[in-house]
């Protein structure tokens, strides 16, 4: 009898410790996303460009405390106003900076004179992700503004050099930022797989590689980087 209770007691402990296991696993992936959530939504920003058939929405990623913005060129072609909203509720009027015109490279900067010095995102080396890896993205779907959501690196097209996704990619995301679970962005959301016109998300997402984005940034003529003053 003592040997059947040892047992039973037995299994109870590595149950019980298997199941502590898991729940603490699940308590540091929470821990992980409020970090980065916490840390990187202050320096995304939602973009409304004012274009010939109407409101053209995205999200963009602050890359310097002077009002300095990377998004997606698609967000802001042929606008005639464009206006950034920061995370805080502050809205600016943005001068568009450059474009990168080259094929799948779906890039823009816009400048904006923000009233304070702004948290800026950092970039990780994207030569280095792997399929399986873990990806947050921070993004304006539908007017949802700062909405975070997760999922996986599903496939590296390296034929058009992009990453394709799992997490949630919607309307409004397109410029914001693809992100490691230490916060630093790995790619720039670009576009949803939707064969049935943006009725559904079917969990097919595309993004552009950060070492694209640096590379594109590197390349701008600093000149340009100063815009009107904004008339309040």
């Amino acid at each position: 009898m003592k040997k059947i209770i040892l047992l039973l007691f037995s299994i109870f402990t590595i149950f019980a410790g298997s199941y502590g296991f898991a729940q603490q696993n699940f308590a540091d992936d929470e821990r992980i996303n409020i970090s980065v959530y916490e840390r990187i939504s202050p320096a995304i920003v939602a973009i409304e460009a004012q274009v010939s058939d109407g409101v053209s929405a995205g999200t963009g990623c602050v890359i310097s405390s002077d009002g300095l913005i990377l998004t997606g060129s698609h967000v802001v072609d042929d606008a005639t106003q464009i206006e950034v909203t920061t995370y805080n509720g502050q809205t600016y009027k943005a001068k568009f900076i450059a474009q990168m015109s080259a094929k799948n490279k779906d890039l823009a900067l816009l400048k904006i004179t923000p009233d304070a010095p702004l948290k800026t995102v950092s970039f990780a080396d994207s030569e280095e992700v792997k399929v399986g890896q873990k990806v947050l993205t921070i993004g304006n779907p539908f007017g949802f503004s700062n909405t975070l959501t997760q999922g996986i690196i599903s496939r590296i097209d390296y034929v058009k050099n992009r990453f394709q996704t799992d997490a949630a990619i919607n309307p409004g995301c397109s410029g914001g930022p693809l992100l490691n679970s230490t916060g630093e962005v790995i790619g720039i959301s670009q576009s949803i797989y939707n064969p049935d016109h943006n009725i559904s998300n079917i969990g097919i997402g595309f993004a552009i590689p950060s070492n694209e984005a640096v590379k594109f940034i590197a390349t701008v003529d600093k000149s340009k980087l100063t815009p009107k003053k904004i008339k309040k």
